[in-house]
């Protein structure tokens, strides 16, 4: 039991009891596992050596095969697939991110009092009329304060 009365669950479930991971991204799951790992390596000092010393080596070998074609092939089509391969990790990474911040932020509006429940959800809405929202948030904002001002 917390201090506020709420019972604990376990790390999959949230306090109202629900399982917040999405099908198929469960801590079971291989894929989540496999890029999770990979994006955590990646970010590593060791990959960038391992890439840095590629490179270095790619270069060093340059004059042995005569800097032809094949040898900026080789690097070429090395970093493509590289490239190619880690965008995807990468927004799967970001995109489990940002859908795992968002939970976090609407559950936070849901317990403050006197927040503004609509905002839940808003990621969902068109870039306009996220926009329009933002406006609206500022100027009351904006009144709030000047009110606060002058009431002090």
């Amino acid at each position: 039991m917390r201090d506020d009365g709420a019972t604990t669950t376990s790390s999959t479930t949230t306090s109202e009891g629900y399982d917040p991971r999405l099908p198929g991204e469960g801590e079971g799951s291989w894929f989540t596992h496999m890029v999770s790992s990979i994006t955590t390596w990646a970010g590593s000092a060791l990959a960038l050596s391992i890439a840095g010393s590629l490179i270095v080596v790619w270069a060093i070998t340059g004059p042995l095969f005569h800097f032809s074609q094949t040898w900026q092939l080789m690097i070429n089509t090395g970093t493509t697939i590289v490239t190619f391969l880690m965008v995807f990790v990468i927004q799967n990474s970001q995109n489990r991110d940002g859908r795992a911040i968002q939970t976090k932020l609407d559950e936070i509006l849901h317990c403050i009092r006197d927040a503004d429940d609509s905002l839940i959800g808003l990621e969902d809405l068109s870039e306009k009329d996220i926009e329009h929202v933002q406006r609206q948030v500022r100027e009351t904002a904006r009144r709030q304060d000047a009110q606060q001002a002058r009431a002090s």
